[in-house]
């Protein structure tokens, strides 16, 4: 959704409600307190809808998939596609976890299936990986920085920029990963801690206090001030988010086999845009 219509909507829930979700200044937005209560009924409520769409189909016919959150599912055309066929869309437990929060879950038998940013430290003994998909990265920089009138962006360009970066615990390979490429740069990136909202964030990067390295299906908030580019072809090779789904190693049922064997086979393979 484009940023107007999306403001229409929160305006007429906010109408209906009777108050504000949202704090808004010149430089941020936040939620209220009455916004983030909300965040919690309407949480509970998803929770309780999902468990009665459950209840009301043959468990047989069922995949508790988790999607990490790394990713907008939905912008993956092919792959949500895909998951779709699976009976699935409704039945997405947990999409906001991080990878090793789903791996987690998998591990204690909460999900059947899970879409994974980059394999996590389980041996193929516990754990069996499949590759999906690679998701490219773009930069989200200030529109007014020099760098964004390149058709693609040196992370070098931006060394006057602190990068606003995540906790390795967040994704330990794919932070490792991003890690060994940034110490082959003939610059040091300075580095700031990533706000928790990426509203937030992207306001920041807009004023022109640092930039930010994003999945591209997650860069779809536009602002003044703001763009994304992407990167140059090396750093994009070597940056980009590779997708995998995992299940368990011990997994016997017939619909999560089948499941995995559709997202990885050839035919079948999505190649990122």
């Amino acid at each position: 959704m484009t940023q107007p219509p999306l403001t229409r909507q929160i305006q007429s829930l906010e109408d209906l409600l009777g108050h504000s979700l949202f704090s808004r200044t010149t430089h941020e937005v936040t939620l209220t307190d009455s916004g983030r209560a909300l965040v919690a009924k309407a949480e509970a409520i998803l929770t309780a809808l999902n468990a009665l769409k459950q209840d009301a189909q043959p468990a047989a016919a069922r995949l508790r998939i988790g999607l990490t959150r790394t990713l907008n599912f939905e912008l993956i055309s092919p792959l949500n596609r895909q998951l779709a066929a699976f009976h699935a869309s409704d039945e997405m437990e947990m999409p906001r976890l991080t990878s090793p929060q789903l791996l987690q879950s998998l591990a204690k038998n909460s999900l059947d299936l899970i879409l994974t940013g980059e394999k996590g430290s389980d041996t193929e003994e516990t754990i069996k990986y499949a590759w999906v998909y690679r998701e490219p990265l773009l930069i989200a920089i200030p529109s007014a920085h020099p760098a964004s009138v390149a058709e693609r962006v040196s992370l070098e360009a931006l060394a006057d920029l602190p990068l606003f970066w995540f906790a390795r615990s967040a994704n330990p390979l794919f932070y490792d990963k991003c890690e060994r490429y940034f110490a082959t740069l003939s610059v040091s990136l300075k580095r700031v801690r990533e706000p928790d909202d990426s509203l937030l964030m992207l306001s920041h990067i807009a004023r022109g206090k640092g930039f930010a390295l994003m999945p591209q299906s997650k860069c779809t908030f536009n602002q003044a001030g703001l763009c994304y580019r992407p990167l140059t072809e090396d750093a994009a090779q070597q940056l980009a988010i590779d997708v995998y789904a995992a299940i368990r190693a011990d997994e016997k049922n017939e619909a999560v086999l089948n499941a995995l064997r559709e997202l990885s086979h050839p035919g079948n393979a999505i190649k990122s845009a």
